[in-house]
């Protein structure tokens, strides 16, 4: 059954309460068009919510639930996930509201797992204050890399633009040693499968930047870019994937030969996410490709210099929303494309 569009239900992780993640939530659904697009259940508490709510001087309505049966659709929907009162202070690194942080993600995961939910979106957490016994990862993809099928690929968004990582929450000198052949083929096929299934583009094209200055100048500058980069891209190109590069990265943004290629593929972090963020900061989004499930975020932190202020824009959460819903669309398209591939329309 296609779901009416008001219908599809977004679960939302709180993120960090002393950061703005609370505040761009808030924000996104004072417009009340909105939720003309999914039901929003936000995985936190209401109290919590409403002094969030009421500090920020916002208007829009939310009601407490104690279960997703009690879920309403059209309207902001707060699911209790603890009871008791939390301590916050705007701006503060505080490890007991980083397990809060937790608590609402592991159980907006899990409710994703359950298909209570149909998409989530995670507000931004902070990576230090978020460790524990119980949870040991340096951020969300990781954890549902873990607990959702697929491979897990960071995938930022903005429009046309899409950068996904080779290698993400990994030290830059750790980066070469990871670099194989086997890495960079199941990387390129994540990417090329969520081009197909969750944009929609059916012959996407890939770039691949080099992971050395000038892709290593022929051997002169790191032999990486020859070793391994170069034969893995004739290898696929050979077999008719429509993957190209090595390409310089210093370059490579600034003379806008991305605007060619329907993703590119970067090495590591900072050398997708830094032009990425250059070009589209406050409206890029980051994806979970790869996985059975839909997870976005907005492409910011917690911004703890601004929480509590009532100055966090929240096009980047909306972006984000709004993208996670497109790609429950498309997905679905997909599955009734290759299910039915000799379906007809009757007369």
């Amino acid at each position: 059954m296609v779901k009416k569009a008001e219908n599809i239900i977004v679960g939302i992780s709180i993120g960090d309460l002393n950061g703005i993640g609370p505040e761009v939530i808030l924000k996104t659904f004072e417009d009340s068009r909105v939720l003309e697009f999914c039901t929003p259940v936000i995985f936190g508490n209401v109290k919590i919510i409403s002094f969030l709510k009421k500090n920020l001087s916002l208007t829009s309505s939310i009601q407490g639930i104690d279960s997703l049966d009690q879920l309403i659709n059209g309207k902001i929907n707060v699911l209790n996930v603890w009871k008791e009162g939390v301590n916050i202070d705007f701006g503060v690194t505080d490890e007991k509201v980083g397990k809060y942080a937790i608590k609402s993600f592991v159980a907006a995961t899990n409710a994703l797992k359950r298909n209570e939910i149909d998409v989530l979106v995670t507000a931004p957490i902070n990576k230090y204050n978020i460790q524990s016994e119980e949870f040991k990862f340096p951020g969300h993809t990781d954890y549902l890399d873990q607990e959702l099928e697929g491979n897990a690929l960071m995938l930022m968004v903005c429009d046309r633009l899409r950068v996904g990582l080779l290698t993400d929450h990994v030290p830059v000198n750790e980066v070469s040693k990871l670099l194989t052949e086997e890495l960079l083929v199941k990387k390129l096929e994540v990417i090329k499968k969520s081009l197909i299934a969750d944009f929609g583009i059916s012959k996407p094209k890939i770039a691949v930047l080099g992971l050395n200055p000038h892709c290593g100048d022929n051997g002169v500058i790191g032999s990486e870019d020859d070793d391994v980069i170069k034969p893995t891209i004739k290898k696929l190109f050979d077999k008719g994937e429509m993957v190209f590069g090595p390409y310089a990265s210093d370059s490579f943004f600034g003379s806008s030969q991305y605007e060619k290629y329907d993703a590119i593929l970067a090495m590591y972090h900072d050398q997708g996410l830094i032009p990425f963020k250059t070009l589209s900061f406050g409206k890029g989004v980051n994806y979970t490709a790869g996985l059975n499930k839909i997870r976005t975020s907005p492409d910011h932190g917690t911004a703890f210099e601004i929480a509590g202020k009532n100055l966090a824009n929240p096009m980047s959460f909306r972006e984000a929303l709004y993208l996670a819903i497109d790609v429950y669309y498309k997905r679905n398209e997909y599955q009734e494309l290759i299910q039915n591939p000799l379906k007809t329309k009757r007369n």
